[in-house]
């Protein structure tokens, strides 16, 4: 039987199984397992020296015979010539420390058919996310950075490709953040400084910012030869409210309650999502930029597989 896979588990339930480090190494082993049988294939390498194993390296390139002499285990370290540089763009602000087991109805109202079972928060789905995804990057031997922002750029990690990079990345993911507003061009612009030449910038966001500021932010980013993609983080329950009941809407990142009956705006809300994610699509399709909606109880290997196709077509 082929081995349980950790990149196709759900989300919330493959959480509680362990730290974020070790779920990305399980989340990355099974996303790799299930592509071909060398995930290398149409990269030209060449071998370039031996450092020693650390934790998280692909067992693959141990060299056996060193290790059977010596008792040393040490890598095969290879210099490609795509020599891509990456930096992945997370939204660390308030509206993302959302779940939809957040919904609750008001006192003594009926609560129709919401939410039944556990779920990560959309940070906590992207911070996961981030973490495999940075992971999987130096697998392939990439240099990866990152930037987390709210409503100001709270980490900025240049790209690199050297071991202490994944830890440094990881331990970033705990520092301070959720601030009201979100600060995308800037956070965009900051990532295309680092990656100083053209490279691959991936935003992991819930999108809830102004759409006429991020495309100006992204065409200068495209008009520079950089290649974006954009994982689009939603929870189930934003894009289809229960059934009935009566429900208190609170805006996360101003703190405005409206209360209302989930039946009289139910079809206008879903009109109203799907309007948004279409225009979010087509704005992102005009410019060349990748696209894909992410939902919090998808397997990790959905985005995953979006993020890495991005990656292979890239010269």
């Amino acid at each position: 039987m082929e081995p349980l896979r950790a990149d196709l588990f759900d989300p919330a339930s493959l959480a509680v199984l362990g730290r974020i480090e070790i779920i990305a190494r399980w989340v990355v082993d099974g996303f790799m397992s299930g592509l071909h049988r060398s995930p290398r294939k149409g990269f030209s390498v060449e071998f370039a020296e031996y450092r020693p194993y650390q934790p998280g390296d692909d067992p693959r390139y141990i060299d056996w015979k060193i290790a059977a002499r010596s008792d040393r285990w040490v890598v095969r370290q290879y210099e490609e010539e795509t020599n891509l540089r990456a930096s992945v763009v997370l939204d660390v602000s308030k509206s993302m420390a959302w779940s939809g087991m957040h919904l609750r109805a008001l006192p003594g109202a009926a609560t129709g058919d919401g939410p039944v079972a556990e779920r990560l928060t959309k940070l906590a789905y992207a911070e996961q996310l981030t973490a495999a995804l940075v992971l999987l990057l130096l697998r392939q031997r990439d240099a990866v950075g990152l930037v987390r922002f709210d409503d100001r750029i709270r980490t900025s990690i240049p790209p690199r490709a050297r071991n202490g990079q994944w830890r440094r990345v990881v331990a970033s993911l705990s520092d301070p953040g959720a601030g009201r507003a979100s600060s995308a061009p800037d956070a965009l612009h900051q990532a295309a400084r680092l990656l100083s030449r053209r490279g691959l910038i991936v935003l992991v966001s819930d999108l809830l910012m102004d759409l006429s500021e991020v495309e100006r932010a992204m065409r200068g980013l495209r008009a520079a030869g950089h290649d974006i993609t954009v994982l689009h983080v939603m929870d189930p329950a934003e894009r289809e409210l229960p059934s009935s009941g009566e429900a208190l809407f609170v805006d996360t990142e101003s703190d405005l309650m409206v209360p209302a009956s989930v039946a009289d705006v139910r079809a206008a809300y879903r009109k109203t999502v799907e309007e948004v994610i279409g225009e979010w699509r087509t704005m992102f399709g005009s410019l060349g930029i990748g696209y894909e909606v992410i939902s919090t109880d998808a397997p990790f290997g959905v985005p995953l597989r979006r993020a890495f196709a991005a990656r292979q077509q890239l010269p």
